[in-house]
């Protein structure tokens, strides 16, 4: 029997939570974790069509890209389309779950997956979160050395990049004096003991932490053991906003620009004037990404692909870079190929569908 809490899990798995940007509301926003899932629908947008068609299918669990609770609410009186999806799914027990930023910032994510529509290759974040790593090291008796650094490589330390399982190891000894009312795993009480040790550093994210430390103190001997934690100023290298990446060859800018349109279904593409240049190194941001151009000039993007920008984004970088529009939409609609991928794989039982309701507020003329 497969449960809400069950997939939440799975797409938390994939796309943490505390990946999200401050000003989001990623996660469960409708509904309760322990209720038995007879079908999931897929969207970017939850509407009031949407809610209708999870209803006809007999699926009571909405997963979504843009959360449908963003801005707190005061009431709920049915006085605008969000408050009146709120009754409806309620009325209905449908629960609702949105994977917002969290899934843009995550490796293999929203924007990895346009990056790979358009075929470019060596993907790689374009602005990686800052200030989010953190070092742990601990100080093991050489006989638990291995049985520490498993444990805290299976609550996820140890990551770099691809790498896995990272750390650094110096041998050395510790001393220390177990006083009375102590159970010391080595040494006697009252007299000072001299014992070989590891001192293991290894990396982790600031939001396992928790996770990380508790791992350590279950699998440590010692009834106290010693470790520091340590705030790094790296780049998060595998999370953040937007990727860069190139395409295995050199492309005509009008010709990459119809392909934009064609692969996405766009209806008007917007683009700053054509430099008569070519098109090798591509950076690109779904949704409302005009902010972040900058950062791709900066990587010597020769276009930046965005779904959103402001018109005085577009003229800051004319003659610089091109910058092509795709609309909001059209740019994020294959996130749902994402939670596909995610929940079939973790529950292949599960009926899992994708709305068939144009969810898309823009309309071209």
């Amino acid at each position: 029997m497969v449960k809400i809490k069950d997939i939440a899990n799975a797409l938390e798995m994939f796309a943490p939570l505390p990946l999200q940007d401050d000003f989001d509301n990623a996660g469960l926003q409708i509904g309760l974790t322990d209720a038995e899932v007879t079908g999931v629908l897929l969207c970017l947008d939850v509407t009031e069509a949407v809610v209708d068609e999870a209803i006809a299918s007999g699926c009571n669990f909405i997963v979504s890209h843009h959360p449908v609770i963003f801005k707190p609410l005061k009431r709920i009186t049915g006085s605008n389309y969000v408050e009146r999806c709120i009754m409806k799914a309620l009325a209905n027990g449908i629960a609702i779950y949105s994977a917002h930023t969290n899934i843009d910032n995550a490796p293999g994510g929203v924007n990895y997956r346009i990056a790979s529509k358009l075929g470019l290759q060596n993907v790689r974040i374009l602005l990686p979160k800052e200030d989010s790593l953190l070092k742990l090291a601990v100080y093991v008796p050489v006989s638990h050395a291995d049985v520490v650094r498993d444990a805290l490589f299976a609550a996820g330390c140890g990551k770099i990049g691809n790498y896995g399982s990272c750390s650094y190891n110096v041998d050395g000894f510790g001393t220390f004096k177990a006083n009375d009312g102590c159970n010391p795993f080595c040494g006697e009480v009252g007299e000072l003991h001299r014992e070989q040790e590891v001192r293991i550093e290894t990396v982790l994210p600031a939001y396992l932490k928790n996770k990380a430390v508790a791992a350590l103190l279950k699998a440590h001997p010692y009834e106290e053991p010693a470790f520091d934690i340590y705030q790094l100023k790296n780049s998060w290298g595998s999370v953040g906003t937007g990727v860069i990446g190139e395409l295995a060859e050199e492309r005509d800018e009008l010709e990459f620009l119809q392909e934009i349109k064609e692969k996405f279904n766009v209806g008007c593409v917007r683009h700053t004037p054509l430099l008569g240049r070519k098109i090798k190194r591509v950076a690109l941001c779904g949704g409302a990404g005009g902010s972040f151009a900058q950062a791709a000039l900066g990587a010597g993007a020769d276009i930046y692909i965005t779904g959103e920008a402001r018109y005085h984004d577009l003229f800051s970088y004319t003659g610089k870079m091109l910058m092509a529009v795709i609309g909001h939409y059209e740019s994020e609609q294959y996130t749902m190929e994402i939670f596909k991928e995610i929940i079939q794989d973790a529950c292949p039982a599960v009926k899992v569908m994708t709305t068939t309701v144009d969810t898309n507020p823009v309309n071209y003329m």
